[in-house]
Protein backbone atom coordinates (compact mmCIF):
# COMPACT_ATOMS: atom_id res chain seq x y z
CA UNK A 1 0.00 0.00 0.00
CA UNK A 2 2.81 2.38 0.82
CA UNK A 3 4.43 1.74 -2.56
CA UNK A 4 1.15 2.41 -4.39
CA UNK A 5 0.62 5.69 -2.55
CA UNK A 6 4.17 6.76 -3.34
CA UNK A 7 3.70 6.00 -7.01
CA UNK A 8 0.45 7.94 -7.13
CA UNK A 9 2.14 10.85 -5.40
CA UNK A 10 4.91 10.84 -7.99
CA UNK A 11 2.40 10.77 -10.86
CA UNK A 12 0.38 13.61 -9.31
CA UNK A 13 3.52 15.67 -8.80
CA UNK A 14 4.62 15.10 -12.41
CA UNK A 15 1.21 16.16 -13.72
CA UNK A 16 1.43 19.29 -11.59
CA UNK A 17 4.81 20.07 -13.12
CA UNK A 18 3.39 19.76 -16.67
CA UNK A 19 0.35 21.99 -16.88
CA UNK A 20 -1.01 23.70 -19.95
CA UNK A 21 -3.62 26.42 -19.49
CA UNK A 22 -5.46 27.42 -22.66
CA UNK A 23 -7.58 30.53 -22.35
CA UNK A 24 -10.47 29.62 -24.62
CA UNK A 25 -12.45 32.61 -23.32
CA UNK A 26 -10.01 35.23 -24.62
CA UNK A 27 -9.07 34.39 -28.21
CA UNK A 28 -6.27 36.38 -29.82
CA UNK A 29 -5.48 37.24 -33.42
CA UNK A 30 -6.07 35.16 -36.52
CA UNK A 31 -3.04 33.00 -37.31
CA UNK A 32 -2.04 33.86 -40.85
CA UNK A 33 -1.76 30.87 -43.14
CA UNK A 34 1.40 32.49 -44.48
CA UNK A 35 3.32 31.36 -41.39
CA UNK A 36 3.50 28.02 -43.21
CA UNK A 37 5.29 29.28 -46.31
CA UNK A 38 8.14 27.53 -48.13
CA UNK A 39 11.26 28.50 -50.04
CA UNK A 40 12.52 27.26 -53.43
CA UNK A 41 15.93 28.61 -54.40
CA UNK A 42 18.05 27.88 -57.43
CA UNK A 43 20.34 25.86 -55.22
CA UNK A 44 21.57 22.32 -55.73
CA UNK A 45 18.75 19.95 -56.63
CA UNK A 46 15.87 22.06 -55.40
CA UNK A 47 14.62 23.42 -58.74
CA UNK A 48 16.43 21.33 -61.34
CA UNK A 49 16.16 17.58 -60.74
CA UNK A 50 13.98 18.22 -57.69
CA UNK A 51 10.85 20.08 -58.71
CA UNK A 52 11.60 20.59 -62.39
CA UNK A 53 12.72 17.64 -64.51
CA UNK A 54 12.16 19.13 -67.96
CA UNK A 55 9.30 18.92 -70.41
CA UNK A 56 10.96 16.18 -72.47
CA UNK A 57 11.27 13.73 -69.57
CA UNK A 58 9.43 10.50 -70.34
CA UNK A 59 10.47 8.60 -67.20
CA UNK A 60 8.60 10.57 -64.52
CA UNK A 61 5.03 11.91 -64.64
CA UNK A 62 5.03 15.69 -64.88
CA UNK A 63 3.03 18.76 -65.87
CA UNK A 64 5.03 21.18 -68.01
CA UNK A 65 8.20 19.69 -66.60
CA UNK A 66 7.24 19.87 -62.91
CA UNK A 67 6.95 16.50 -61.12
CA UNK A 68 3.32 15.57 -60.47
CA UNK A 69 4.20 13.76 -57.23
CA UNK A 70 5.77 16.98 -55.93
CA UNK A 71 2.70 18.97 -56.99
CA UNK A 72 0.42 16.50 -55.20
CA UNK A 73 2.51 16.55 -52.01
CA UNK A 74 2.59 20.36 -51.89
CA UNK A 75 -1.16 20.56 -52.43
CA UNK A 76 -1.75 18.23 -49.49
CA UNK A 77 0.58 20.36 -47.40
CA UNK A 78 -1.61 23.41 -48.16
CA UNK A 79 1.42 25.55 -48.99
CA UNK A 80 0.19 29.15 -48.65
CA UNK A 81 3.14 30.88 -50.31
CA UNK A 82 6.37 29.90 -52.05
CA UNK A 83 9.48 32.11 -52.14
CA UNK A 84 11.66 32.15 -55.30
CA UNK A 85 14.30 32.37 -56.86
CA UNK A 86 16.49 32.93 -53.75
CA UNK A 87 18.19 33.43 -51.35
CA UNK A 88 21.62 34.54 -52.43
CA UNK A 89 20.76 33.52 -55.99
CA UNK A 90 18.09 36.24 -56.16
CA UNK A 91 20.62 39.08 -56.22
CA UNK A 92 22.41 37.63 -59.25
CA UNK A 93 19.27 36.63 -61.16
CA UNK A 94 18.23 38.52 -64.27
CA UNK A 95 14.57 37.66 -64.69
CA UNK A 96 14.44 38.50 -68.41
CA UNK A 97 16.90 35.64 -69.05
CA UNK A 98 14.19 33.21 -67.92
CA UNK A 99 11.32 34.14 -70.26
CA UNK A 100 10.54 33.49 -73.91
CA UNK A 101 11.71 30.62 -76.12
CA UNK A 102 13.55 28.16 -73.85
CA UNK A 103 15.91 27.16 -76.63
CA UNK A 104 17.13 30.74 -76.93
CA UNK A 105 17.55 31.54 -73.25
CA UNK A 106 21.11 32.33 -72.18
CA UNK A 107 22.96 29.92 -69.92
CA UNK A 108 24.19 31.24 -66.58
CA UNK A 109 26.63 30.14 -63.90
CA UNK A 110 25.24 29.77 -60.38
CA UNK A 111 28.20 31.42 -58.65
CA UNK A 112 26.72 31.00 -55.18
CA UNK A 113 25.85 27.33 -55.19
CA UNK A 114 28.30 24.89 -56.71
CA UNK A 115 29.39 26.94 -59.71
CA UNK A 116 27.11 24.91 -61.97
CA UNK A 117 25.74 26.07 -65.30
CA UNK A 118 21.96 26.52 -65.59
CA UNK A 119 20.03 26.89 -68.83
CA UNK A 120 17.27 29.16 -67.46
CA UNK A 121 14.63 26.65 -68.58
CA UNK A 122 12.77 27.24 -65.31
CA UNK A 123 11.76 30.90 -65.18
CA UNK A 124 9.02 33.31 -64.21
CA UNK A 125 6.18 31.63 -66.12
CA UNK A 126 7.16 28.18 -64.86
CA UNK A 127 7.29 29.30 -61.26
CA UNK A 128 4.09 31.35 -61.24
CA UNK A 129 2.17 28.60 -63.05
CA UNK A 130 3.44 26.09 -60.47
CA UNK A 131 2.13 28.32 -57.67
CA UNK A 132 -1.29 28.32 -59.32
CA UNK A 133 -1.27 24.52 -59.53
CA UNK A 134 -0.46 24.01 -55.85
CA UNK A 135 -2.72 26.84 -54.62
CA UNK A 136 0.13 28.96 -53.24
CA UNK A 137 0.73 32.68 -53.52
CA UNK A 138 4.09 33.48 -55.11
CA UNK A 139 6.68 35.42 -53.14
CA UNK A 140 9.21 36.87 -55.56
CA UNK A 141 12.63 37.82 -54.17
CA UNK A 142 13.88 40.49 -56.55
CA UNK A 143 17.41 41.51 -57.47
CA UNK A 144 18.67 44.60 -55.67
CA UNK A 145 22.31 43.59 -55.18
CA UNK A 146 23.29 43.50 -58.88
CA UNK A 147 20.12 44.71 -60.59
CA UNK A 148 18.57 48.11 -61.26
CA UNK A 149 15.40 49.89 -60.28
CA UNK A 150 14.21 49.55 -63.88
CA UNK A 151 14.82 45.78 -63.89
CA UNK A 152 12.77 45.51 -60.70
CA UNK A 153 9.90 47.75 -61.80
CA UNK A 154 9.77 46.01 -65.21
CA UNK A 155 9.31 42.65 -63.45
CA UNK A 156 6.45 44.04 -61.37
CA UNK A 157 4.79 45.35 -64.52
CA UNK A 158 5.41 42.11 -66.43
CA UNK A 159 3.63 39.89 -63.91
CA UNK A 160 0.99 42.32 -62.62
CA UNK A 161 -0.13 44.90 -65.20
CA UNK A 162 -3.28 44.12 -67.19
CA UNK A 163 -3.31 47.17 -69.46
CA UNK A 164 -1.21 48.10 -72.48
CA UNK A 165 2.48 48.50 -71.70
CA UNK A 166 5.80 47.20 -73.03
CA UNK A 167 6.07 44.60 -70.27
CA UNK A 168 2.46 43.37 -70.41
CA UNK A 169 2.76 43.16 -74.19
CA UNK A 170 5.91 41.06 -73.73
CA UNK A 171 4.12 38.78 -71.27
CA UNK A 172 1.29 38.19 -73.73
CA UNK A 173 3.79 37.53 -76.51
CA UNK A 174 5.26 34.84 -74.26
CA UNK A 175 1.90 33.11 -73.87
CA UNK A 176 0.27 34.58 -70.77
CA UNK A 177 -2.63 36.94 -71.43
CA UNK A 178 -3.79 37.69 -67.89
CA UNK A 179 -1.36 38.87 -65.22
CA UNK A 180 -0.63 36.73 -62.17
CA UNK A 181 -1.17 39.62 -59.73
CA UNK A 182 1.75 38.84 -57.45
CA UNK A 183 1.33 40.41 -54.02
CA UNK A 184 4.50 39.47 -52.11
CA UNK A 185 7.83 40.99 -53.11
CA UNK A 186 11.20 40.78 -51.39
CA UNK A 187 13.25 43.90 -52.02
CA UNK A 188 16.60 42.11 -52.14
CA UNK A 189 17.88 39.35 -49.86
CA UNK A 190 20.41 39.38 -47.03
CA UNK A 191 21.64 42.84 -47.97
CA UNK A 192 24.00 42.60 -45.00
CA UNK A 193 25.76 39.62 -46.64
CA UNK A 194 25.48 37.96 -50.04
CA UNK A 195 23.01 40.63 -51.19
CA UNK A 196 25.72 43.30 -51.20
CA UNK A 197 27.49 43.46 -47.81
CA UNK A 198 25.68 46.74 -47.18
CA UNK A 199 25.40 48.82 -44.06
CA UNK A 200 21.82 49.15 -42.77
CA UNK A 201 21.68 52.90 -43.45
CA UNK A 202 22.73 52.38 -47.06
CA UNK A 203 20.25 49.57 -47.62
CA UNK A 204 17.42 51.58 -46.02
CA UNK A 205 17.97 54.38 -48.54
CA UNK A 206 18.22 51.90 -51.40
CA UNK A 207 15.03 50.21 -50.24
CA UNK A 208 13.20 53.56 -50.23
CA UNK A 209 14.21 54.09 -53.84
CA UNK A 210 13.17 50.64 -55.05
CA UNK A 211 9.89 50.63 -53.11
CA UNK A 212 8.96 54.02 -54.56
CA UNK A 213 9.10 52.70 -58.10
CA UNK A 214 7.05 49.59 -57.38
CA UNK A 215 3.72 50.56 -58.90
CA UNK A 216 0.38 48.83 -58.63
CA UNK A 217 -2.17 47.99 -56.00
CA UNK A 218 -2.07 45.36 -53.25
CA UNK A 219 1.71 45.10 -53.15
CA UNK A 220 3.29 43.67 -50.00
CA UNK A 221 6.88 44.93 -49.95
CA UNK A 222 9.31 43.09 -47.68
CA UNK A 223 12.61 44.67 -46.68
CA UNK A 224 15.73 42.52 -46.40
CA UNK A 225 15.91 42.09 -42.65
CA UNK A 226 18.30 41.11 -39.91
CA UNK A 227 20.59 38.15 -39.53
CA UNK A 228 19.46 36.49 -36.31
CA UNK A 229 20.25 38.83 -33.36
CA UNK A 230 21.36 41.89 -35.35
CA UNK A 231 18.86 44.17 -33.62
CA UNK A 232 20.55 47.32 -34.91
CA UNK A 233 19.61 46.30 -38.47
CA UNK A 234 15.91 46.23 -37.55
CA UNK A 235 16.27 49.49 -35.61
CA UNK A 236 17.74 51.33 -38.59
CA UNK A 237 15.19 49.98 -41.07
CA UNK A 238 12.22 50.85 -38.90
CA UNK A 239 13.63 54.30 -38.16
CA UNK A 240 14.67 55.20 -41.70
CA UNK A 241 11.94 53.68 -43.90
CA UNK A 242 8.55 55.47 -43.93
CA UNK A 243 5.75 53.08 -42.99
CA UNK A 244 3.81 53.89 -46.16
CA UNK A 245 6.62 52.21 -48.14
CA UNK A 246 6.87 49.12 -45.96
CA UNK A 247 4.63 46.11 -45.35
CA UNK A 248 7.12 43.59 -43.98
CA UNK A 249 10.60 43.28 -42.48
CA UNK A 250 12.45 39.99 -42.87
CA UNK A 251 14.42 37.95 -40.33
CA UNK A 252 16.70 34.95 -40.97
CA UNK A 253 17.66 32.42 -38.31
CA UNK A 254 18.98 28.88 -38.66
CA UNK A 255 19.30 26.30 -35.88
CA UNK A 256 23.03 25.82 -36.35
CA UNK A 257 25.28 24.55 -33.54
CA UNK A 258 28.52 25.97 -34.99
CA UNK A 259 28.84 27.54 -38.45
CA UNK A 260 32.39 26.17 -38.72
CA UNK A 261 31.43 22.65 -37.65
CA UNK A 262 27.75 22.06 -38.28
CA UNK A 263 27.81 18.29 -37.80
CA UNK A 264 26.02 15.41 -39.47
CA UNK A 265 22.31 15.51 -40.21
CA UNK A 266 21.87 11.93 -38.93
CA UNK A 267 24.91 10.92 -36.87
CA UNK A 268 24.71 13.29 -33.91
CA UNK A 269 25.01 13.00 -30.15
CA UNK A 270 22.60 13.85 -27.35
CA UNK A 271 24.61 17.01 -26.69
CA UNK A 272 24.39 18.06 -30.34
CA UNK A 273 20.64 17.45 -30.30
CA UNK A 274 20.27 19.56 -27.15
CA UNK A 275 22.29 22.44 -28.61
CA UNK A 276 20.22 22.32 -31.79
CA UNK A 277 17.08 22.68 -29.67
CA UNK A 278 18.69 25.65 -27.91
CA UNK A 279 19.18 27.36 -31.27
CA UNK A 280 15.63 26.53 -32.35
CA UNK A 281 14.14 27.88 -29.12
CA UNK A 282 16.21 31.05 -29.52
CA UNK A 283 13.65 31.99 -32.16
CA UNK A 284 11.30 33.02 -29.34
CA UNK A 285 13.83 35.52 -27.99
CA UNK A 286 14.63 36.85 -31.47
CA UNK A 287 11.00 37.36 -32.41
CA UNK A 288 10.25 39.07 -29.08
CA UNK A 289 13.18 41.50 -29.29
CA UNK A 290 12.81 42.36 -32.97
CA UNK A 291 9.07 42.88 -32.44
CA UNK A 292 9.77 45.22 -29.51
CA UNK A 293 11.95 47.39 -31.76
CA UNK A 294 9.24 47.41 -34.42
CA UNK A 295 6.67 48.40 -31.79
CA UNK A 296 8.55 51.66 -31.13
CA UNK A 297 8.05 52.84 -34.70
CA UNK A 298 4.89 50.91 -35.55
CA UNK A 299 2.76 50.64 -32.38
CA UNK A 300 -0.30 49.60 -34.39
CA UNK A 301 1.67 46.64 -35.75
CA UNK A 302 0.86 47.27 -39.38
CA UNK A 303 4.25 45.99 -40.53
CA UNK A 304 4.72 42.22 -40.42
CA UNK A 305 7.80 40.43 -39.16
CA UNK A 306 8.57 37.96 -41.96
CA UNK A 307 10.86 35.07 -40.98
CA UNK A 308 11.49 34.05 -44.56
CA UNK A 309 14.41 31.71 -43.85
CA UNK A 310 14.47 29.27 -40.93
CA UNK A 311 15.34 25.65 -40.25
CA UNK A 312 18.18 23.25 -39.47
CA UNK A 313 21.50 23.42 -41.31
CA UNK A 314 24.08 20.60 -41.15
CA UNK A 315 26.98 19.22 -43.15
CA UNK A 316 25.96 17.82 -46.54
CA UNK A 317 25.49 14.09 -47.01
CA UNK A 318 28.71 12.24 -47.83
CA UNK A 319 29.45 12.02 -51.54
CA UNK A 320 27.26 14.99 -52.50
CA UNK A 321 28.32 18.39 -53.84
CA UNK A 322 29.12 20.63 -50.84
CA UNK A 323 27.55 23.56 -52.68
CA UNK A 324 24.22 21.74 -53.04
CA UNK A 325 23.36 21.67 -49.30
CA UNK A 326 21.66 18.27 -49.52
CA UNK A 327 20.99 16.80 -46.07
CA UNK A 328 18.80 14.12 -44.53
CA UNK A 329 15.87 14.96 -42.24
CA UNK A 330 15.38 13.24 -38.87
CA UNK A 331 13.12 13.48 -35.85
CA UNK A 332 15.45 16.25 -34.68
CA UNK A 333 14.19 18.31 -37.62
CA UNK A 334 10.60 17.45 -36.75
CA UNK A 335 11.26 18.89 -33.29
CA UNK A 336 12.76 22.06 -34.80
CA UNK A 337 9.62 22.44 -36.90
CA UNK A 338 7.21 21.85 -34.01
CA UNK A 339 8.99 24.24 -31.65
CA UNK A 340 9.43 26.95 -34.29
CA UNK A 341 5.85 26.86 -35.53
CA UNK A 342 4.60 27.04 -31.93
CA UNK A 343 6.71 30.17 -31.44
CA UNK A 344 5.36 31.76 -34.60
CA UNK A 345 1.76 31.02 -33.64
CA UNK A 346 2.23 32.42 -30.15
CA UNK A 347 3.58 35.64 -31.73
CA UNK A 348 1.07 35.79 -34.59
CA UNK A 349 0.23 39.40 -33.82
CA UNK A 350 3.57 40.44 -35.34
CA UNK A 351 4.89 37.34 -37.15
CA UNK A 352 2.56 37.01 -40.11
CA UNK A 353 4.69 35.23 -42.68
CA UNK A 354 7.52 32.68 -42.63
CA UNK A 355 9.34 30.39 -45.04
CA UNK A 356 11.02 27.10 -44.21
CA UNK A 357 14.35 26.60 -45.99
CA UNK A 358 13.88 24.72 -48.31
CA UNK A 359 11.16 22.80 -50.06
CA UNK A 360 12.96 20.01 -52.01
CA UNK A 361 16.42 18.42 -51.59
CA UNK A 362 18.00 21.41 -49.82
CA UNK A 363 18.57 22.02 -46.07
CA UNK A 364 15.50 21.15 -43.95
CA UNK A 365 13.52 19.95 -46.94
CA UNK A 366 9.98 18.62 -46.71
CA UNK A 367 10.52 16.48 -49.83
CA UNK A 368 13.51 14.45 -51.03
CA UNK A 369 13.76 12.95 -54.51
CA UNK A 370 16.02 10.42 -56.21
CA UNK A 371 15.25 9.90 -59.88
CA UNK A 372 11.70 8.46 -59.91
CA UNK A 373 11.61 8.04 -56.10
CA UNK A 374 10.16 10.53 -53.65
CA UNK A 375 9.87 10.63 -49.87
CA UNK A 376 8.19 12.94 -47.40
CA UNK A 377 10.38 13.91 -44.46
CA UNK A 378 9.43 14.16 -40.76
CA UNK A 379 9.36 17.94 -41.23
CA UNK A 380 6.76 17.53 -43.99
CA UNK A 381 4.54 15.56 -41.64
CA UNK A 382 4.78 18.15 -38.85
CA UNK A 383 3.79 20.93 -41.23
CA UNK A 384 0.93 18.86 -42.59
CA UNK A 385 -0.31 18.14 -39.05
CA UNK A 386 -0.07 21.83 -38.14
CA UNK A 387 -1.99 23.15 -41.14
CA UNK A 388 -5.19 22.90 -39.07
CA UNK A 389 -4.06 26.19 -37.50
CA UNK A 390 -4.06 28.11 -40.78
CA UNK A 391 -6.48 31.08 -40.51
CA UNK A 392 -7.76 29.83 -37.14
CA UNK A 393 -7.81 32.15 -34.12
CA UNK A 394 -4.89 32.00 -31.72
CA UNK A 395 -5.62 30.99 -28.12
CA UNK A 396 -3.34 32.31 -25.34
CA UNK A 397 -1.33 29.51 -23.74
CA UNK A 398 0.47 29.27 -20.39
CA UNK A 399 2.82 26.34 -19.92
CA UNK A 400 4.43 24.92 -16.79
CA UNK A 401 6.95 22.31 -17.87
CA UNK A 402 9.64 20.10 -16.41
CA UNK A 403 13.10 20.78 -17.79
CA UNK A 404 15.06 18.80 -20.33
CA UNK A 405 18.67 18.82 -19.15
CA UNK A 406 22.09 18.32 -20.67
CA UNK A 407 24.82 18.72 -18.07
CA UNK A 408 24.19 22.02 -16.32
CA UNK A 409 22.05 23.41 -19.13
CA UNK A 410 18.27 23.17 -19.19
CA UNK A 411 15.40 23.82 -21.56
CA UNK A 412 11.62 23.58 -21.04
CA UNK A 413 10.67 20.14 -22.32
CA UNK A 414 7.29 21.22 -23.63
CA UNK A 415 6.45 23.69 -26.39
CA UNK A 416 2.77 24.44 -26.98
CA UNK A 417 0.44 26.54 -29.12
CA UNK A 418 -3.33 26.43 -29.67
CA UNK A 419 -6.07 27.81 -31.89
CA UNK A 420 -9.83 27.64 -32.37
CA UNK A 421 -11.76 27.39 -35.62
CA UNK A 422 -14.90 29.37 -36.43
CA UNK A 423 -16.83 26.21 -35.59
CA UNK A 424 -15.41 26.11 -32.07
CA UNK A 425 -12.97 23.23 -32.59
CA UNK A 426 -9.75 23.67 -30.60
CA UNK A 427 -6.42 22.38 -31.89
CA UNK A 428 -3.49 22.04 -29.50
CA UNK A 429 0.05 21.45 -30.76
CA UNK A 430 2.54 20.00 -28.28
CA UNK A 431 6.21 19.24 -28.84
CA UNK A 432 8.11 17.24 -26.21
CA UNK A 433 11.80 17.82 -26.94
CA UNK A 434 12.93 15.46 -24.16
CA UNK A 435 14.50 12.57 -26.05
CA UNK A 436 14.05 10.04 -23.22
CA UNK A 437 11.02 10.75 -21.04
CA UNK A 438 7.31 10.51 -21.65
CA UNK A 439 5.60 13.46 -20.00
CA UNK A 440 2.13 13.30 -18.42
CA UNK A 441 0.32 16.60 -18.99
CA UNK A 442 -2.77 18.28 -17.62
CA UNK A 443 -4.55 20.66 -20.00
CA UNK A 444 -7.05 23.16 -18.65
CA UNK A 445 -9.46 24.56 -21.23
CA UNK A 446 -11.18 27.36 -19.33
CA UNK A 447 -14.88 27.64 -18.67
CA UNK A 448 -16.03 26.23 -21.99
CA UNK A 449 -17.23 22.64 -22.04
CA UNK A 450 -15.66 20.13 -24.40
CA UNK A 451 -16.77 16.55 -24.99
CA UNK A 452 -14.36 14.69 -27.24
CA UNK A 453 -10.65 14.58 -27.98
CA UNK A 454 -8.69 12.94 -30.77
CA UNK A 455 -5.22 13.47 -32.09
CA UNK A 456 -2.21 12.55 -34.19
CA UNK A 457 1.38 12.00 -33.17
CA UNK A 458 4.71 11.95 -34.97
CA UNK A 459 7.46 10.11 -33.14
CA UNK A 460 10.08 7.40 -33.49
CA UNK A 461 12.27 5.26 -31.27
CA UNK A 462 15.38 7.41 -31.77
CA UNK A 463 15.84 11.11 -32.42
CA UNK A 464 18.27 10.16 -35.24
CA UNK A 465 15.60 8.13 -37.08
CA UNK A 466 14.64 9.26 -40.58
CA UNK A 467 12.82 8.15 -43.70
CA UNK A 468 14.84 6.68 -46.57
CA UNK A 469 14.00 5.80 -50.16
CA UNK A 470 14.11 2.15 -49.09
CA UNK A 471 11.83 2.83 -46.08
CA UNK A 472 9.94 6.06 -46.87
CA UNK A 473 7.22 5.48 -44.25
CA UNK A 474 9.36 4.72 -41.21
CA UNK A 475 8.16 7.99 -39.63
CA UNK A 476 4.58 9.00 -40.43
CA UNK A 477 1.76 10.48 -38.34
CA UNK A 478 -0.31 8.01 -36.37
CA UNK A 479 -3.48 8.21 -34.30
CA UNK A 480 -2.81 9.44 -30.78
CA UNK A 481 -4.66 7.47 -28.11
CA UNK A 482 -3.01 8.82 -24.96
CA UNK A 483 -5.41 11.68 -24.28
CA UNK A 484 -8.70 11.62 -22.37
CA UNK A 485 -10.96 13.82 -20.28
CA UNK A 486 -10.75 13.57 -16.54
CA UNK A 487 -13.74 15.64 -15.56
CA UNK A 488 -13.24 19.04 -17.21
CA UNK A 489 -9.48 18.54 -17.42
CA UNK A 490 -7.78 16.99 -20.41
CA UNK A 491 -4.93 14.65 -19.52
CA UNK A 492 -2.37 13.23 -21.93
CA UNK A 493 0.93 11.39 -22.00
CA UNK A 494 3.33 12.92 -24.52
CA UNK A 495 5.93 10.50 -25.84
CA UNK A 496 9.63 11.45 -25.78
CA UNK A 497 10.82 13.35 -28.85
CA UNK A 498 7.34 13.70 -30.33
CA UNK A 499 4.99 16.20 -31.88
CA UNK A 500 1.30 15.84 -31.06
CA UNK A 501 -1.70 17.72 -32.45
CA UNK A 502 -4.91 17.32 -30.45
CA UNK A 503 -8.39 18.13 -31.71
CA UNK A 504 -10.90 18.98 -29.00
CA UNK A 505 -14.57 19.34 -29.86
CA UNK A 506 -17.48 20.83 -27.87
Amino acid sequence: MVIIISALAIITETFAQNTIIINTDKPGVVISKHLYGHFAEHLGRCIYDGMYIGEQNNQISHTDGVRNDVIEALRKLKVPNLRWPGGCFADTYQWKDGIGDKAKRPKIVNVWWGGVTEDNSFGTHDFLNLCERIGAEPYLAANVGSGTVKDFSDWVQYVNFSGVSPMSDLRQKNGREKPWNVTYWGVGNEAWGCGGNMKPEYYANLYRQYATFMTGSNLFRIASGANSSDYNWTEVLMREIPLHLLEGVALHHYSVIDWNKKGSATDFSEEQYFKTMQRAMQMGELVTKHAAIMDKYDPQRKVALVVDEWGGWYDVEKGTNPGFLYQQNTMRDAMIAGVTLNIFQNHADRVRMANLAQVVNVLQAVILTDKEKILLTPTYHVMEMYNVHQEATQLPVTVESVMYSNGNEKLPALSVSASVTTGGIVHISIANIDSHNELPVEIQLGAKHFKTVSGRVLTSEKVNDHNTFEAPNKIIPKDFAKARFKGETLVAAISPCSVVVLEVRP
